[in-house]
Order: structure tokens, then sequence, then C-alpha cells
């Protein structure tokens, strides 16, 4: 194993480790015997497992899937393809992950801006579309004959728009008050702290407040496209319940169900490649006594470098 830089907290897993994590998963042949999928990491391909899976179990579904790029998922590669074909790939399996979601269930799904209309072309078929969130993905390379892609989306959908569940409370900021107004000489919408003057507003659509996971982040991994905990944090807190299951078919290094485990919900997950998987359930073992989350914390999302004893540290 290579020698990391001493503040260099990439997750790796050694083969000792990795023999242990393996014995944890749960395999194609494990679910024909009818093994739990609770809180597991399912080792298999996505549209083979489906079938094995009930119907309407989980409370909220969370999708990470390739996007339409060539791209090397740990030497299997997913090829940019037209999209038609694109579109035909999402039609193999998003209509039955749809079905594994509860009538007042949840369901978000990501892209970028070459694939997000095929993704809502196929969503609008299956589920009702409230909302489309974008974020700003800082990391990324310059282009010389392009603007530089900075954004990415997640489309929001339910199945039935009169009955879901959305914990706004759970998921505003508290953002810095700079020039604050009083009103007959006390806080008017804001309050007052020993960290400073403050407010909760809601939140919106446009996500400006998403650090990518970097090399000095305990939760980074090698995962060429790997989502940040804090992300996830959001849309598993407005959208399920502690006790709640929370489903990703596409699990990649675990960052939904290591968050789902923190924020105190149950979890399932399907992932293809094997060293993935243990890389999830080591992060999985690591939240048993760290559920700490970059950017909450008390139970807030606070405002990039608002938080007096965060200030040093990127949110």
């Amino acid at each position: 194993m290579e020698e990391k830089a001493p503040r260099n907290r990439t997750l790796t897993v050694s083969e000792e480790e990795a023999e242990s994590f393996r014995e944890r998963l749960v395999t194609i042949e494990d679910l024909a015997k009818g093994v739990s999928i609770i809180d597991k990491t399912l080792n298999a391909d996505c549209i083979e497992t489906l079938q094995f899976i009930p119907n309407e179990f989980a409370d909220l579904i969370i999708i990470d899937p390739p996007y339409n790029l060539t791209k090397n998922f740990n030497g299997s590669v997913f090829t940019a393809r037209s999209e038609a074909e694109y579109t035909e790939y999402l039609k193999q399996w998003l209509p039955e992950v749809v079905k594994k979601l509860k009538p007042n269930g949840s369901l978000y799904l990501c892209g970028d801006w070459k694939c997000t209309s095929a993704l809502q072309s196929v969503l609008s078929e299956n589920l009702h579309i409230l909302n489309r969130i974008t974020w700003q993905r800082e990391k990324g390379r310059g282009a010389m004959h392009n603007w530089k892609n900075g954004m990415e989306d997640i489309w929001f959908a339910v199945k039935n728009p009169n009955d879901y569940y959305f914990n706004v409370d759970a998921v505003k900021i508290r953002r810095q008050v700079i020039a604050p107004y009083r009103e007959s000489g006390k806080p008017k919408d804001w309050e007052e702290t020993s960290e400073g003057n403050f407010r909760m507003t809601y939140p919106s659509n446009f996500w400006d407040d998403i650090s990518i996971p970097f090399w000095s982040m305990p939760e980074n991994t090698d995962h060429p496209t790997q989502k940040p905990e804090k992300l996830i944090a959001k849309l598993i807190l407005a959208s399920s319940k502690e006790g709640d299951m929370v489903f990703d078919p596409f699990l990649g290094s675990g960052t939904t169900s290591v968050v789902a485990k923190k924020l105190k919900r149950h979890y399932c997950g399907i992932e293809i490649n094997t060293e993935y998987c243990c890389w999830a359930e080591k992060r999985l073992e690591m939240a048993n006594t760290d559920t700490e989350i970059q950017g909450y914390t008390n139970g807030v999302f606070w405002e990039r470098n608002t938080l007096n004893k965060q200030k040093n540290t990127a949110l």
C-alpha cells in the first residue's frame, strides 16, 4: 500500500480488512435464499438485483447513476453514447427502481448538463417531478473552447404530489446577519448568539455551499464521482424521518448508506464493484463512532465560514 502524506485522510482498506468486509456483503445468491437487505450493501448488478427487492419498501431513493460520459469505474468503463441510447439505458432500470418506492415516498436523481434532459424525460414518465436542484460543483478542469462545467443537477420527484414527506425545518440554513434590523430594540427575524448574529433561512433549489470531498477530508475516497456527505444529508433530512428506509441502487463508495446511518435511518445500497463495496463497509464501520457530517453541526446547516470553531475549515 502506497504511503500517504501525513494530512492525507483519503480512505484506504487493507487486504485483511477487505477480506472481513467481503464477508458482510450480500450477493445475488444470498438474495435468492431470502437474506435480509436491511442495513446491507448488496454486491451485485443493479438490474439483476432489483427482482429480489420488495416493491414499495423504500421511503426515499437517491440515485447517482453513470452520467453520459466515458468514465472508468475501477476497471469497468461506462462509455458515452447518443442521447437516444442513453435514454434507452435509463429505461432499462429506472421504472423498476421506481417500483421500490412507497406510495408517499420521494426520489432524487443526479445528473449533469449533458444527460439532464434524458433524466427529466424518463423520470417524468414514471413520477411527478417537483423540482430541479442545481448545485455548484467546485472541482473540475478548465476548458479552452467552452465554459467550465461547475454545476450538477438533482431531480426531485414523488409518486403522489399530494402525499409526500418534506421537512423544510430540517434543512434551513443558518446564515450570518451582516446588517441586523431591530424592532423596538429587539432583533427582528434573527438572533444574537455568542457566535454572532444569525437568521434561519429557507433553502432554495440552488446550492452553492457544497465542497467536493478532497484528500484532507475523512469522507474522501478514490471513487471518481463521489458525492459529498453534506449534499446527501440535505436530501435525507428533507425527505425522510428517523427509522425510514433509504435506498441507493448505484451506491459507489457508500455515501448514501453512510449518511443514512449517521442520521439514524435504515439503508440499502447496490454496488457491482467489490472494492467500492469494501470502501462503503469501512465507512459504515467508521460511522459507528464518528457521526460528523462536514458542514452540518448541532443539527444545523451553517453558512460557510460562519461558525467560529469551524472558521478554518471549508464547509
